[in-house]
């Protein structure tokens, strides 16, 4: 059987929009796994799955296809201008991190089932992986020359920066690979401050404990000590890219908002009024723990408290949300109350809900004068 070029595969890849394509082998991340057991045995990856789940799975490529040989690894820019910087929606408004305003991955897809048909006319065998917890993405990226790992941990590609989302072809095809790049962070630290709960504990290792990025999508209270960090944020956080020099010379593209969940802001109040149904008929692209729509609503208690709004909306959903059926938003209710100055009914003291009660304490408490 002929073998596609390296030429060819790229060509193919940049008509369907794919920014950068390399190859690496398909062999076992051996130092990957190593770092995956490491950092879960130390509980930097807090209850986080994904490729924690099963790594010795997600460190092999070779069980992806019968006789792997090959990955061919695709990279395309999500990197999308937010234009008017006031959001259309009414009252605060909740930031979205940048790589769910388009759906790039379907995007990424198209582009890499096309190089995947290539490979299968030529007579090989070829599987799609992406955003899949069956492969560390950006370890294969890595070893196809595509990038180097920058100290926030983010896969940059010379010149282009890290807003990419990434993806890779399984393939039986013999394909020569690239090489990994070596550092090009120099000396240069910027991500590493301007984390808002410190997060990156060392360079380019992240304590997902601390990564509003995951907080945002894991169950449970959100950390009262991250939730004034969280500022308005509603899904995600891009601040250790925002400040990447590679990052912010690049040329953005308009944003296509498509739907609710693919724009750069929403509305936080809408969050608090819709039906479950609606907000994940909305909202349902993103990671939501467990399709369940009072994370949503959680998160956005949470931002609402940080606004520092004294309009009466804001006041009276806050108000509505400390009678919630549901204890976890009462006690984010209650955090965001004291923020913005809205009084605690005393009945609140004795709710039958122990997390409400102490949060209630926590508000009823000065803070200790240092």
């Amino acid at each position: 059987m002929n073998v596609p070029s390296l030429a060819e595969l790229q060509e193919v890849a940049g008509a369907h929009g794919i920014d950068a394509l390399g190859v690496a082998r398909a062999e076992i991340f051996a130092s990957t796994l190593e770092d995956l057991v490491e950092r879960k045995e130390r509980g930097l990856s807090a209850d986080m799955q994904f490729t924690y789940r099963n790594p010795q799975r997600s460190t092999d490529p070779t069980k992806l296809v019968p006789g792997a040989q090959s990955l061919v690894v695709g990279a395309r820019s999500y990197l999308r201008d937010a234009g008017d910087p006031v959001p259309e929606v009414e009252g605060p408004a909740g930031a979205v991190a940048r790589y769910v305003w388009e759906d790039h991955y379907q995007q990424l897809r198209v582009g890499l089932e096309a190089v995947a048909d290539l490979l299968r006319g030529h007579g090989y065998r070829a599987r799609l992986v992406i955003d899949d917890n069956a492969l560390v993405d950006r370890e294969a990226a890595h070893r196809a020359g595509l990038g180097w790992y920058g100290k926030n941990a983010n896969l940059l590609l010379p010149g282009k920066g890290s807003w990419f989302v990434l993806g890779s072809v399984a393939t039986d095809a013999v394909l020569p690979p690239g090489q990994p790049l070596s550092d090009g962070c120099g000396t240069c630290e910027r991500c590493l401050p301007s984390c808002p709960t410190g997060a990156i504990v060392s360079p380019g290792v992240i304590d997902a404990r601390r990564c509003l990025a995951w907080l945002v999508q894991a169950k449970g209270t959100f950390p009262a000590e991250h939730r004034e960090a969280l500022g308005q944020r509603i899904y995600g956080c891009d601040d250790c890219q925002e400040v990447c020099p590679p990052n912010r010379v690049q040329a953005r593209r308009p944003v296509e908002i498509s739907n609710a969940a693919r724009r750069p802001f929403v509305g936080l109040l809408d969050i608090l009024s819709a039906t479950d149904q609606e907000l994940l008929d909305r909202y349902g692209v993103w990671y939501i723990p467990g399709r369940e729509a009072r994370y949503l609503r959680r998160n956005a208690l949470v931002a609402l408290g940080n606004t520092g709004s004294d309009d009466a909306l804001v006041r009276r959903a806050v108000k509505r949300y400390l009678g919630h059926s549901d204890p976890m938003l009462r006690a984010h209710a209650v955090w965001a109350a004291k923020r913005l100055g809205v009084v605690l009914p005393a009945a609140l003291q004795d709710d039958p809900a122990v997390e409400v009660r102490a949060e209630v304490q926590r508000a009823v408490t000065p803070a200790p004068v240092v």
